[in-house]
């Protein structure tokens, strides 16, 4: 008979985050998690938690509602990237020294700096 160590410390990882949960004050509800199917935990926050995906649950009632928190998320998602290019634009920037090179990562920086501008005022509207 050969056992795997490596899943039976993982499945004792996640009891202990579930244990460790419960002693710091959340509750657990009768939800499971759409993802992995494990139970999920009410936080002292009012948060919904997977313990074992490690990620916030959010309960959807109605189907626009459901509609409304994934354009949200994917509207969440696009922020992020256009951080993360602005912020590589930025680094190339710093150190570029032809001319040509800096007009054209200056005016990418400025289409950048205009599409974050729209994603977070459409998302101030959604909200």
């Amino acid at each position: 008979m050969v056992l795997n160590l490596s899943s039976r410390s993982d499945e004792g990882d996640k009891i202990r985050l579930m244990a460790d949960l419960l002693r710091s004050g959340a509750t657990l509800t009768d939800l499971s998690c759409p993802a992995c199917s494990s139970p999920i935990f009410r936080l002292k926050n009012g948060d919904l938690w997977c313990a074992q995906c490690r990620k916030k649950v959010i309960v959807v009632r109605e189907s626009e509602e459901a509609e409304e928190i994934e354009a949200l998320s994917t509207l969440s998602q696009a922020e992020s990237t256009i951080l993360m290019k602005i912020w590589e634009v930025n680094e190339k920037l710093r150190v570029e020294d032809n001319p040509e090179e800096i007009h054209k990562l200056s005016a990418l920086m400025s289409s950048l700096l205009e599409n974050l501008e729209k994603i977070r005022k459409i998302g101030k509207l959604g909200r």
